[in-house]
């Protein structure tokens, strides 16, 4: 049978209607339905709020693993640029040192 694009078959859409039908003739069918749809949802809403948990711990643990490499890096350029004005000093001195008189 051809799926709908609500994920439904067509045997789905006619208990639906079934069920909507049997509701509106018997209140006790319809708080029985009603329960239901609430377990469902309420399943569906602690999955999703599981799934949500998790994408957050990975979230943090990305967070940390680049504000880690953003410090080696700027660790590294630190030393780099420290590295360069000690040379630029040295070669200045050197050459106030050695300029002819």
């Amino acid at each position: 049978m051809a799926d709908v694009s609500l994920g439904l078959s067509f045997t789905g859409i006619l208990n639906t209607m079934a069920a909507a039908d049997i509701e509106k003739e018997n209140l006790e069918a319809h708080v029985e339905l009603c329960a239901e749809r609430y377990r469902q949802l309420n399943m569906k809403l602690d999955s999703l709020d599981n799934k949500v948990t998790a994408m957050e711990g990975m979230i943090s643990d990305i967070k940390n693993t680049l504000s880690d490499s953003s410090d080696k890096h700027n660790r590294q350029l630190i030393t780099i640029g420290t590295s360069l004005i000690v040379v630029l000093i040295g070669a200045i001195i050197t050459l106030v040192v050695n300029l002819p008189k």
